[in-house]
């Protein structure tokens, strides 16, 4: 009996490359391994350089794009009124400026910028994609910001973005996360349709919300993801080791080799049989 055609296709994406050294190792171990199609890079962070030459291995077969970051850490520029301190604020205070329309559009816009740069320039190639840290790239005025420098960069149609929303129904029956992931889906009501006027593709589904509670099973949350898919739907992943840099940055340190130990193992390659899906490329359909 031959094997059984997949019925779905799904990107499945590590976010954080660069975090740290330890999560850097991980994700390409897990490209390294074939379980991921996906990667999204900080090139806020010290191990970028670093990173992207170990990274450059998987240009053309996976997914690398920028995962703009504007709630950790030290941005690249200089942000007097977003980040007086010399490090950038927490998501809570960037979301309720974000609302009131009170982001420093002149600092936001040039850090957007000297992100994709370092990104360039570092990695020798425009990333397939851009998606964000706590999900900023759907956040108002970012948004605009965003498509505009993009625009100007010459990278319509040639990049895709990342759209964090779903549907409400899909999200309940996949019912992991549900306050977050539709409070989410109510942030970025809008997005994709406004990144097809201007010539960018987006995802269509997403899921892959997580507490980031060790103690739950991941598996049965990944099962979970596969739910309800859509036409073009992105599952989003934090593997990684944990390592001091890590936890002196992030929040999310015993989870991230919870799930690289489960994207390794024949469990998650039986589960994708199961389901009959396969995993993809967006930049290669």
């Amino acid at each position: 009996m031959g094997v059984a055609e997949a019925s779905f296709s799904f990107s499945l994406c590590a976010d954080d490359f660069a975090l740290s050294p330890g999560v850097s190792r991980g994700i390409l171990e897990a490209l390294d391994a074939g379980r991921l199609s996906a990667t999204s890079v900080m090139t806020t962070r010290p191990s970028w350089p670093k990173g992207a030459r170990a990274l450059s291995q998987f240009k053309g077969k996976a997914d690398i794009g920028l995962h703009l970051n504007l709630t950790l850490g030290a941005p690249l520029s200089a942000m007097p009124k977003f980040a007086p301190s010399g490090y950038l604020p927490g998501i809570h205070h960037v979301l309720k400026a974000a609302q009131k329309s009170e982001l420093p559009e002149a600092e936001i816009r040039r850090e957007i910028s000297r992100q994709l740069d370092s990104f360039c320039d570092h990695f020798g190639a425009a990333p397939d994609f851009v998606d964000g840290h706590q999900h900023v790239q759907i956040l108002p005025q970012i948004r605009h910001w965003l498509f505009e420098c993009l625009e100007k960069k010459g990278f319509s149609g040639k990049t895709w973005l990342r759209n964090s929303g779903d549907r409400p129904l899909q999200i309940l029956r996949r019912g992991v996360e549900l306050k977050k992931a539709l409070g989410i889906a109510w942030l970025a009501r809008g997005f994709a349709r406004e990144a097809a006027r201007r010539g960018f593709s987006t995802n269509y589904g997403f899921s892959g919300f997580s507490s980031f509670d060790p103690c739950r099973d991941y598996a049965a949350d990944f099962a979970a993801y596969l739910r309800a898919p859509g036409g073009r739907h992105l599952i989003m992943c934090h593997p990684g080791y944990c390592d001091e840099e890590l936890v002196s940055a992030d929040p999310v340190t015993l989870t991230r080799e919870r799930e690289l130990s489960f994207l390794l193992s024949p469990a998650f390659k039986k589960l994708i049989e199961e389901n009959r899906a396969k995993l993809s490329r967006f930049s290669a359909v």
